[in-house]
């Protein structure tokens, strides 16, 4: 699927950032659309900030787009996203510090992710394959002591090499939201912690559910620590910084395919490696 999203970290040549008002005057305008919502509580001021902050939906729509099949339209993952906004406008609190789009992105990206997941769109067999080479990395990186290659985890796979390259190419599109579902890695739903929970969190008052978030940050990192350099800054670039898989391309001077390979990779070995450090199969 194309990449629809834009860059909101990307500015203009009028210096705006993605929001059409740039610099104090955005912060002002932003800072008196919470105020009235949040005294008022009036349709017309929630539609104003729904509104002010709709590009959000279309650029989180356009990164998970990236890389899903054909089949998943562009519209379907823009209207899951508003739910998502909806939610996240709903329950933000301008009081406690934190930005409004860093709470609101996780949660328009979990609704997306939600639906999804609800429409069964990623095929058994695709999350079958995408468990066996999670242990082969598990049981090669054991055995050898090392990061394997390529080549080792597809003789591990019983498969040539350029049949692994194509079977990652398969996968690439259940990774696209698989880090939403990295730390759901075993346990019911309700056991689970996802992404979304990973950002912080408005609803954590219990300091005991704060310090288990913050352990779970902590192992998150050493996972992504211990990815391959390249692989590494993919994550790095696209969770963290907000690239574009076409923009990371760009960087590393490869193809945007080659980026969505790698972060295949990534992904798996970060689910295989969280698997096994938390006790999950």
């Amino acid at each position: 699927m194309t990449d629809h999203s834009p860059n909101p970290k990307k500015s203009g040549n009028d210096g705006s950032t993605g929001y059409g008002v740039t610099g104090r005057k955005k912060d002002d305008r932003t800072r008196a659309l919470w105020v009235e919502y949040k005294q008022t509580g009036s349709a017309e001021s929630r539609e104003e900030v729904i509104l002010h902050y709709a590009p959000l939906v279309k650029y989180v729509a356009g990164r998970v787009s990236s890389g899903l099949p054909s089949t998943v339209e562009f519209g379907d993952l823009v209207s899951y996203g508003v739910f998502g906004l909806l939610d996240a406008i709903e329950k933000y609190d301008p009081e406690r510090g934190i930005k409004f789009e860093t709470y609101a992105i996780a949660r328009i990206k979990g609704a997306i992710i939600d639906e999804l997941r609800a429409d069964d769109w990623v095929p058994r067999s695709v999350r079958f394959k995408a468990r066996e080479i999670e242990r082969a990395y598990v049981a090669l990186e054991s055995e050898l002591r090392r990061i394997p290659t390529d080549e080792e985890v597809a003789d591990r796979l019983g498969v040539t090499l350029e049949e692994y390259v194509n079977l990652l190419g398969r996968l690439s599109f259940m990774s696209m939201v698989a880090l939403d579902e990295l730390w759901t890695v075993g346990g019911d739903r309700s056991d689970k912690i996802c992404l979304a929970d990973t950002v912080e969190d408005m609803k954590v008052k219990d300091p005991s559910q704060t310090f288990e978030l913050e352990e779970m940050k902590d192992i998150i990192a050493n996972a992504i620590n211990r990815l391959p350099e390249r692989e590494r800054i993919v994550v790095s670039l696209y969770y963290y910084e907000g690239l574009t898989m076409r923009e990371i391309g760009e960087v590393l001077l490869v193809t945007e395919s080659r980026v969505c390979q790698m972060h295949t990779k990534a992904i798996l070995r970060l689910r295989a490696r969280l698997g096994e450090m938390l006790g999950f199969e």
